[in-house]
């Protein structure tokens, strides 16, 4: 029962988010100021993962493929589909959950406990769609160039590791990412990474937003925040597996 009250409150916090705004330069700011954290502060983390994601994929497929009849420039090709059907918007996203869905949540609680939200609610602003909408449209925006230049990073990630391995052809990795190369791959990555975005933005609002009690509930709202964002982030990259592939 306590799993359908959460869930029956998490819709009604949607619905009063996409209500129309008070002042459009309010949220046009805030949402200029979401998208530098959640965008440009991510940057850094998803690059160093999605670099070395990539690198290490192409080392095991390399070492799974050498010594076998099967050509080089499988290589490159299992690198550039992994990155982008599964590696680039699924990993980067659960590594967002845990650094930005944290800090969605840690931001609401400490407005939660601190009366911020009480008093913006006593002066007639919508909290919900003014502390909520532009951290999930500034999300729905920078995730998914995130994800494109995760996928991207990935694949110069593969390059470096196979320019690092002697008995491996820089020649037959390009070959690799240029073969049977199929356009509706990136739909299906940008499909993802709008709706992780949404999930994990979303969810870890909704966490914060409704914290009750003190500091140490901050805390424990982050977690859950973070963990379940995270399951519904693999429960969603399963059903748009089945639905678009």
């Amino acid at each position: 029962m306590k799993l359908f009250y959460h869930v029956g409150r998490y819709f009604i916090l949607l619905g009063h988010m996409f209500s129309r705004p008070e002042r459009l330069s309010m949220y046009w700011k805030e949402t200029m100021r979401q998208m530098n954290d959640i965008g440009v502060g991510s940057l850094s983390i998803v690059a160093m993962i999605s670099f070395f994601i990539g690198a290490v994929t192409a080392v095991q497929t390399a070492f799974q493929l050498l010594g076998s009849f099967i050509p080089q420039y499988y290589v490159g090709y299992i690198v550039r589909d992994t990155m982008l059907l599964e590696l680039a918007p699924t990993i980067s996203c659960l590594v967002l959950a845990g650094k930005v869905g944290s800090n969605l949540a840690s931001e609401l609680g400490t407005m939660r406990i601190s009366e911020q939200i009480d008093a913006l609610e006593i002066m007639g602003v919508n909290t919900s769609a003014y502390l909520v909408m532009p951290k999930v449209v500034a999300a729905l925006i920078t995730i998914p160039m995130l994800v494109i230049f995760s996928a991207g990073l990935g694949m110069a990630g593969g390059y470096a590791a196979v320019a690092s391995a002697p008995q491996l052809e820089l020649s037959a990795y390009i070959k690799g990412l240029k073969v049977w190369f199929d356009p509706f791959y990136v739909t299906i990555m940008l499909s993802k990474s709008v709706v992780f975005a949404f999930l994990l933005t979303t969810i870890s609002c909704y966490m914060g937003y409704f914290v009750k009690g003190g500091a140490l509930d901050i805390g424990k709202a982050s977690t859950r925040a973070v963990v379940a964002s995270s399951v519904m982030i693999l429960i969603a990259d399963y059903i748009l597996a089945l639905l678009l592939t």
